[in-house]
């Protein structure tokens, strides 16, 4: 599919097609999401660029997250995105030639449809594909934050259950698992933008009021690895508590074992004295032996459950 933005007197617009164009020259947006090889080839042919294959979008080296040549910016950055059960990262690969702007990518992605939506509502801030492509990058900030946010919940969520319930649940050691894998997938995004973003700081390609915009997008990242990385500390924190409240309960079961062996030590003790067959055992022929054994061992475990409350071990 192919999505092209341009300008059409004072308002921007949205095709579907490089056909009909009024003005091709004032195209601001070419967007492929999910193309088929004729279409990939018919951009690349006509605008002279290359896309990136899914390998290179994947490599992390420098080299092939961001590079500048004479005429274009070739950049790849990752995108998390929410699907209902996990968070997925999908590769992006921006290329800017001559302000417009191209994108390649495999999913449709909400931060998208997003930048769609403002660049229309204030169409005469947008005139050309370098501040689509920050607008992509803001958008894209503000949906991690609200991934940040979403997961904070989550943990505040963990951590009153914790400390109501007193609990020990399996669920919640995958549950704080399961958001520690969350928050630093998100981590790692958004320190690829980081990198792409001071990547465009070091350009001579830009205009001021774009270097504006860049600076407060880094002190925007910046402000969310920080949140990330105290996401992360709770997170640490609740698997500490976790397992400090597993121990409370095999300490608990242990003592209650314990006490138990305890208790029955005398009346044991007892029931081996007169369990012995020697011929000169005064009790063999006394008639109030046995109750008397017997009551015995019930007054020695009960002096010990006495001792143990008095102590408080119990």
């Amino acid at each position: 599919m192919i999505r092209l933005l341009y300008r059409n007197q004072r308002a921007i617009v949205k095709v579907e097609s490089l056909e009909g164009l009024e003005r091709p020259d004032d195209i601001i947006w070419i967007d492929l999401q999910d193309p088929n090889p004729t279409q990939v080839a018919e951009v690349e042919a006509v605008y002279n660029v290359r896309f990136m294959s899914e390998q290179e979008q994947a490599e992390i080296e420098s080299s092939s997250r961001y590079v500048e040549i004479a005429d274009r910016i070739t950049a790849n950055s990752n995108f998390l995105q929410f699907n209902g059960s996990e968070y997925e990262s999908h590769p992006v690969s921006f290329i800017l030639k001559e302000k417009v702007l191209f994108t390649y990518r495999e999913h449709d992605l909400r931060t998208f449809a997003e930048t769609v939506r403002k660049i229309k509502q204030n169409a005469l801030t947008t005139s050309n594909g370098t501040q689509v492509m920050l607008n992509l990058f803001e958008s894209r900030v503000d949906l991690d934050a609200d991934l940040i946010e979403n997961i904070s919940r989550e943990i505040s969520s963990i951590s009153k259950s914790l400390g109501i319930n007193k609990r020990v649940s399996e669920d919640i050691l995958l549950r704080i698992s399961e958001y520690q894998e969350f928050t630093m997938s998100l981590r790692e995004n958004i320190f690829d933008k980081q990198r792409v973003v001071s990547s465009m700081m070091r350009s001579e390609k830009f205009e001021s009021g774009e270097y504006d915009k860049l600076r407060i997008l880094l002190k925007d990242i910046s402000s969310l690895l920080e949140h990330t990385a105290f996401n992360f500390e709770r997170l640490e924190y609740l698997q500490d508590t976790f397992l400090g409240l597993v121990n409370i309960e095999q300490n608990k079961i242990i003592k209650i074992f314990t006490v138990a062996s305890v208790i029955f030590m005398p009346p044991t003790l007892i029931a081996s004295i007169y369990g012995m067959n020697f011929r000169s055992m005064p009790e063999l022929n006394w008639e109030e032996g046995y109750p008397f054994a017997i009551g015995l061992m019930l007054l020695s475990s009960g002096l010990t459950l006495l001792f143990f409350r008095r102590r408080g071990w119990l």
